[in-house]
């Protein structure tokens, strides 16, 4: 039976108001609170409101986690609904490491721990989760491993992504590694289809976050109906943050995002 996959797509800061039409919860990068008192403030609000906030390290646009100090006195002040403790790229050992020393550190952060999930070999990915499993409320695994580009099938980088989250994904649970008790969340895309997979048979996948349609939209594409794209732009969001989004591209972002939805079966 289908089940509903929560999803926020980043957006610039002219947009965010608006964002909340689209987006099930809102998704924070914690850089660009020093720069950006406007948009720190309306993660503010949308607590506030009621809304769920996920406040991300900035590792995937940073290459490094956000500074470990700074961002726990963020999550203190922000009181986010969840958090990902600082990891590091594609090493699983470093981020359990990294995990630990942060919550012993930091035992008493409001908001649910996020641990991610890192490694290059899938033994390392496998005792990263493992670890994970154990200790952190929320489980989240990102889009581009370079182990993905070995194992997922297809012509482009961006296919054997796709295909290679999947195919992890589907190893944990055929090797009884997977946890069903605790909620998972899918970091970034390469290709809005890979996430259609899910909706019937991985009913603990509770959230993803990605930018996709927004930064395609900013970029004049559009989706090809609820296939999605072939390719992506490669442009990170935070790099236009502070773009004024002007009326034909919120109307593709708009366009985008209702095709993403339907893609997972919304």
């Amino acid at each position: 039976m289908a089940h509903t996959i929560l999803v926020s797509h980043e957006s610039p800061i002219s947009i965010l108001d608006q964002s909340i039409a689209y987006n099930d919860y809102d998704y924070a990068l914690v850089h660009l609170f020093e720069k950006h008192a406007n948009y720190y403030q309306f993660f503010k609000d949308s607590l506030a409101r009621g809304r769920q906030v996920l406040l991300d390290n900035s590792i995937f646009e940073l290459g490094v986690s956000f500074d470990s100090a700074k961002f726990a006195k963020y999550v203190e002040e922000l009181k986010p609904s969840f958090y990902i403790v600082p990891d590091v790229l594609e090493d699983g050992y470093g981020t359990v490491k990294s995990f630990s020393n942060f919550v012993k550190q930091y035992p008493s952060l409001p908001g649910l721990r996020i641990g991610a999930v890192q490694g290059k070999t899938y033994d390392e990915l496998v005792d990263c989760y493992k670890y994970m499993s154990e200790y952190a409320d929320y489980i989240a695994i990102s889009f581009d491993f370079s182990y993905y580009v070995v194992t997922g099938r297809g012509k482009t980088k961006l296919d054997r992504w796709c295909n290679g989250r999947q195919n992890f994904i589907q190893d944990l649970i055929n090797d009884g590694v997977w946890d069903w008790n605790k909620p998972h969340h899918l970091l970034g895309c390469s290709l809005a289809k890979e996430f259609r997979y899910y909706v019937d048979k991985v009913p603990n996948i509770r959230s993803c976050d990605t930018s996709n349609p927004v930064v395609a939209g900013i970029k004049g594409i559009r989706y090809n109906g609820d296939l999605g794209l072939v390719d992506k732009p490669s442009q990170k969001l935070a790099d236009l943050i502070e773009h004024n989004v002007q009326e034909n591209e919120l109307m593709n972002i708009i366009y985008n995002t209702n095709m993403f939805k339907q893609i997972i079966n919304r």
